[in-house]
């Protein structure tokens, strides 16, 4: 009886971990929306042509975080824990390059995020998606839905997730004193161009960081 008991517990484990698959190519896009009380006009417009897209393929990652006035591009390399930045702003181009310290520096305000986890859930994009509450340092708060049927491969691509169990599909936070949700619309499972993840070698100021 004792040996049967050891054998179902494995077995659970087991059939647990291959129920979350892990995602090593992707594109997601999400939306940006303003809470539906904010009062902002100029943010409401302001988001409707802004978007956010996910890129991963193996050990790397890539945000686009696109608007009308500016453009911000984060590739990370996970073997390397090397990031590097993109930034325009009208006609000015800018490139910043993270070595492992300097990335980890940038992020340690997500150290120790406690994240607590919720009874609530919703669907999205065909995944059940559960709620939960991160909290940093300086009492700052996101709401997040995550599922555990998938896993990214990279979860430093957005530090302050890095501790959520499965993939954040719709995030929460308060941005300019105004609450933003981030909202995935579209999310594609083929495999992910190369070139994607390509750095530009010139065209760009370098900027100390």
């Amino acid at each position: 009886m004792k040996y049967f008991l050891i054998l179902i517990t494995v077995f659970t484990w087991c059939f647990a971990g291959a129920q979350q698959r892990v995602v090593a190519e992707c594109t997601i896009n999400y939306i940006l929306q303003a809470d539906s009380t904010n009062k902002d006009m100029d943010l409401k417009e302001e988001l409707k042509s802004t978007s956010k897209i996910l890129y991963i393929k193996g050990n790397l990652s890539r945000v686009d975080l696109i608007s009308n006035t500016f453009k911000q591009s984060v590739f990370f390399d996970k073997s390397q824990s090397e990031a590097t930045i993109l930034r325009e702003i009208g006609d000015n181009k800018y490139i910043s390059k993270l070595n492992k310290e300097a990335w980890l520096k940038l992020n340690q305000k997500f150290d120790d995020a406690n994240v607590i986890k919720m009874d609530e859930s919703k669907t999205i994009l065909g995944f059940e998606c559960k709620k939960a509450i991160i909290q940093l340092k300086d009492k700052t708060e996101y709401t997040v839905y995550y599922t555990l049927s998938i896993v990214p491969s990279v979860k430093e691509y957005e530090y302050q997730f890095i501790n959520v169990p499965g993939f954040v599909l719709e995030y929460s936070t308060s941005e300019r004193g105004n609450s933003i949700t981030y909202k995935a619309v579209k999310i594609n499972l083929n495999p992910v161009p190369t070139h994607y993840f390509d750095i530009p070698a010139s065209g760009y100021r370098l900027l100390n960081n």
